[in-house]
C-alpha cells in the first residue's frame, strides 16, 4: 500500500499557485515509505488554470487554458457559477452583476475528476448594462394622499434601493415622506419654489430610487401634489378653496392670462352670510365692479374657461387699495353668498379637529365670533391655514403691528409698473412654506383653537403677512353699527398641524452667521476695555464673543448668566457693539472667554427657539418705541417695514424687527433705538400673494361686464 497520498484540492491549489512544475516532480521521485517497504507507482493529477483571475464587465469574454499533468487525458471539462465557458475555455461573463459580484470558472480533469483548478472572475457592470427604472414615472397625488412607486433594476443581481424625495433619504414634512418600500406620503401643503421675483409658486416633489450597491444608477419620478383646494366643488362649496372674480384675466397682444386667489371664510352681517377674501382676489385691485360674479375655483384652475366655473357669490364691498386718504391696514372684499352654493355653516378645507381612515384631516369651521384681537399673546402662537395653492400648511407668528410696503404690479400677467401699498399694524407668520402664489384670502387661524387670526395677502421669501382679523372686520361694519363675525363652530385644534405629513416652520432655530474676523476681534478689543464693567453686572457669569441672532453679519459680546435669572438690566449694547444674553447652567470658568471658549459653552447651553413669549408690559414698552420711529424708519433706503418681534439676543425681551430688502443699500441699523434692540430681517421685497397663469389656445373667454380699469390687478 503506498504511504503517499493524494494531495487534496487545497494542497494541490498551493502547489498549482506556488511551485514549480519541475520542483514538484522531483518532490514526487524522490518521496517514499519509511521502514525500507518496496516504493509505489506514483500516478498523481495536478490541473492548472491560466490566469488564476481576471476582472471582466458583463457579457465581456476572457480565454481560459488548462494544463494538466500525471496522465495522458489531458482533456478537462470547463464550469462557471454565473457565466459559461465554452469547451475550449472560452468564458463569457453573465449579463448581470451577480450578488456578490465573483464568478468561479473551474477545469476539471476528465481522467480523474476529483483533481480541478480554479480561477476567480470578478465581475464589473458594463457600458449601458445596469438601469434603474420607477413606475410610475410620473405621479399625481392630493395633499395628505399616498402614492406606490416600484423600482426595477437590470444588470444586477442586487437589486435594493435606497429612497429619496428631493434628495432628502426617506424625505421632509415639506416635501413629503416616502417609505423603504416605496410608499409616497404627501404633505399636507403643496411644496413651494422661489422664483425671480422673490416669491414662491407650487412645485413638484421628486421620487429617487438609488442603486444601493453602484449609486450612479439611479432613477427620479416628479410627484405634482394638488390640494382638494384647487378641484372644483358641487354645491354647497367648502371655503379654503380657489376662487376669485369672473373678470379676473388680461390680454397682452395675442396672449391670454387669467388670475384666481383663495375664498377664504365666512362672515355673517344681519343675517345675510358673505364670502371673505382680499380686494385683489374679488376686486381685482380696485378695478372690479359691484355685482361681480364670484366664481369657483379661480378662472386660473380652468384654464381661463369661465363656463367651467360656478357663481357662488356677487362682489358687495372691497377697501380700496389706492382711493384712501390714510394709509390702507387691510386688503379685503365681501361677496354676498347665492342661496345654497356656500357652506352655510363656513367649514374651510382641511381645517377641522379628526382625520378620516386615511389619516387625511377632514373639513372644519373656525371658531365663531370676531376673532382675536393683536396684542403680546399672539407673538410665538402657532398658526394654521388652507388656501388655493398650497393647501394646509402650519407655522408660527413671529412679529405683530408691522407697518411696511408691499409691491402690487399692473395686470393679470403681473406686467405693469409696480405700486407699493403702505399697510399698518400687520401680522408676520414665519416660514418659507407657509404660502404661494394663490393664497391669497386664506383665513389664518390658530392652530389650538381654530381662533381667526388675520386674513393672508401678502408675502415675501422668507414669511408671509396678514390683516388683523378684527380690523377686516370691522371695516364691513354696516350703516346700523352691525360688526359682521365670523361663521363657524366651537374652538378645536387643527388636527391637520400634527400629522407628519403636514409641513411645520412653527420652530426656527437661531444659528450663528459667519461674522467677520475684523468684527469679531473688533468685539474682542471693546470687551476687554470694560470687562470689569461688565463683570460687576449681577449675574453676569463670563463675558465671550461670538455672533448677534439680531443681526447676524454683527458681533457681539457675550453675556454668560445663570439660566432662569432676571437681566433686563444689563448693557444692550457696548459702545457699538451688541450684547447677546446666554442662559447656561455653569460657565467653565469666570472672566473673559476666547471665542473657542465661547463657542464651546454655547453648544452646551440649550438652542435658542423662535419666536418666545414677550410680556404685556415689555411688548407694551416696545410699542412706544415703534410709535415715536416708524416713520423715520420707513424713509430709509432699503427698509420696507418695521414691526415689534422677540429679541433673539435677549430672551423675553422685545426688539423693533427691521425688514430690509436683500440687496439694496440701507444706512447703518442701530442695535438699540429708545432703550428696545433692534432685530433685522433680509428678504425679498413683500409682495401680494397673485397666481395667475398663461391660458392655452384653447381658451374660451366671456365678454367683460366692464371695461378694465388702469388699477392694479394683481392676485
Amino acid at each position: 500500500m503506498s504511504c503517499f497520498k493524494r494531495p487534496t484540492h487545497k494542497f494541490k491549489s498551493v502547489l498549482n499557485n506556488a511551485l514549480p512544475l519541475a520542483f514538484l516532480s522531483a518532490i514526487l521521485a524522490t518521496s517514499g515509505c519509511g521502514g525500507g517497504g518496496a516504493k509505489a507507482p506514483i500516478n498523481t493529477v495536478v490541473v492548472t488554470i491560466s490566469p488564476t483571475s481576471a476582472r471582466l464587465t458583463t457579457t465581456s469574454t476572457q480565454q481560459f487554458t488548462a494544463t494538466v499533468v500525471g496522465t495522458k487525458n489531458t482533456n478537462v471539462t470547463w464550469t462557471a457559477t454565473a457565466g459559461t465557458v465554452s469547451p475550449s475555455g472560452l468564458y463569457t461573463a453573465p449579463t448581470n452583476v451577480p450578488n456578490p459580484p465573483i464568478d468561479t470558472v473551474t477545469a476539471t480533469s476528465v481522467a480523474d475528476p476529483a483533481d480541478a483548478a480554479a480561477a476567480e472572475v470578478t465581475i464589473l457592470p458594463g457600458p449601458n448594462t445596469i438601469s434603474v427604472t420607477l413606475s410610475p414615472i410620473a405621479g399625481t397625488v392630493t395633499t395628505f394622499g399616498t402614492l406606490q412607486f416600484s423600482a426595477t433594476v437590470t444588470g444586477d443581481a442586487n437589486t435594493a434601493v435606497t429612497w429619496y424625495v428631493n434628495g432628502i433619504q426617506g424625505g421632509s414634512q415639506s416635501t413629503g415622506y416616502i417609505s423603504s418600500s416605496g410608499l409616497f406620503y404627501a404633505p399636507g401643503g403643496v411644496p413651494t419654489q422661489l422664483i425671480g421675483n422673490g416669491s414662491f409658486k407650487a412645485t413638484t416633489a421628486t421620487v429617487t430610487a438609488v442603486l444601493n450597491d453602484n449609486t450612479a444608477y439611479f432613477a427620479s419620478a416628479n410627484v405634482t401634489i394638488l390640494p382638494a383646494n384647487q378641484s372644483v366643488q358641487a354645491a354647497p362649496i367648502e371655503l379654503g378653496t380657489s376662487g376669485g372674480n369672473v373678470n379676473d384675466s388680461s390680454t397682452d397682444k395675442s396672449l391670454t392670462f387669467c388670475c384666481g386667489g383663495t375664498l377664504g371664510a365666512l362672515i355673517a352681517l344681519d343675517n345675510t352670510q358673505y364670502v371673505l377674501s382680499t380686494n385683489h382676489t374679488l376686486a381685482r385691485s380696485d378695478a372690479a365692479n359691484i355685482g361681480d360674479a364670484i366664481v369657483q375655483p379661480g378662472l386660473l384652475d380652468t384654464n381661463c374657461d369661465s363656463t367651467r366655473t360656478t357663481t357662488v357669490a356677487n362682489l358687495s364691498q372691497f377697501y380700496s387699495l389706492q382711493n384712501n386718504p390714510q394709509p390702507p391696514n387691510i386688503d379685503a372684499a365681501i361677496a354676498k353668498v347665492i342661496p345654497g352654493e356656500v357652506d352655510a355653516s363656513g367649514n374651510i378645507l382641511y381645517l377641522g379637529a379628526t382625520a378620516d381612515a386615511n389619516n387625511v384631516p377632514i373639513s372644519g369651521a373656525p371658531h365663531a365670533g370676531p376673532g382675536l384681537s393683536v396684542d403680546s399673546t399672539l407673538i410665538g402662537r402657532g398658526v394654521a391655514k388652507s388656501g388655493r395653492t398650497t393647501g394646509l400648511t402650519c407655522s408660527t407668528i413671529d412679529a405683530v403691528d408691522i407697518s411696511l410696503t408691499v409691491e402690487y404690479v399692473q395686470n393679470c400677467d403681473g406686467t405693469g409698473i409696480p405700486i407699493n401699498v403702505q399697510f399698518s399694524g400687520q401680522i408676520e407668520i414665519e416660514g418659507t412654506t407657509f404660502s404661494a402664489q394663490g393664497d391669497s384670502g386664506s383665513l389664518v387661524v390658530t392652530q389650538d383653537t381654530a381662533d381667526p387670526v388675520g386674513l393672508l395677502f401678502a408675502a415675501n421669501d422668507t414669511s408671509s403677512v396678514a390683516n388683523p382679523i378684527q380690523e377686516v372686520l370691522n371695516y364691513f361694519q354696516d350703516a346700523k353699527g352691525n360688526l359682521p363675525t365670523i361663521v363657524g363652530g366651537a374652538a378645536h385644534q387643527v388636527i391637520g398641524c400634527t400629522l407628519p405629513a403636514a409641513p411645520q416652520s412653527a420652530v426656527t432655530v437661531a444659528t450663528v452667521a459667519a461674522t467677520t474676523n475684523a468684527a469679531l476681534l473688533n468685539a474682542v478689543k471693546t470687551r476687554d476695555v470694560h470687562l470689569s464693567e461688565i463683570l460687576s453686572k449681577a449675574g453676569v457669569e463670563a463675558v465671550g464673543v461670538g455672533s448677534s441672532y439680531d443681526n447676524p453679519t454683527q458681533a457681539a459680546i457675550l453675556l454668560f448668566v445663570a439660566k432662569d435669572q432676571p437681566h433686563g438690566n444689563l448693557p444692550r449694547q457696548i459702545e457699538d457693539i451688541r450684547t447677546r444674553v446666554v442662559e447656561v447652567a455653569t460657565p467653565p470658568r469666570t472672566g473673559a472667554l476666547s471665542l473657542a471658549e465661547s463657542t464651546k459653552v454655547e453648544q452646551s447651553a440649550a438652542n435658542v427657539q423662535l419666536p418666545p413669549t414677550l410680556s404685556d408690559s415689555e411688548f407694551k414698552r416696545a410699542q412706544a418705541v415703534h410709535s415715536a420711529n416708524v416713520a423715520t424708519l420707513l424713509k430709509q433706503s432699503g427698509v420696507q417695514g418695521v414691526g415689534i418681534s422677540p429679541s433673539l439676543d435677549s430672551p423675553g425681551e422685545a426688539a423693533l424687527l427691521i425688514f430690509l430688502v436683500r440687496g439694496v443699500a440701507h444706512d447703518a441699523i442701530p442695535p438699540v433705538i429708545d432703550g428696545v434692540r433692534t432685530r433685522v430681517k433680509e428678504s425679498s421685497r413683500f409682495r401680494a400673494n397673485y397666481g395667475g397663469i398663461q391660458s392655452s389656445p384653447s381658451c374660451t373667454l366671456h365678454p367683460r361686464k366692464a371695461a378694465p380699469s388702469k388699477a392694479l390687478q394683481q392676485k
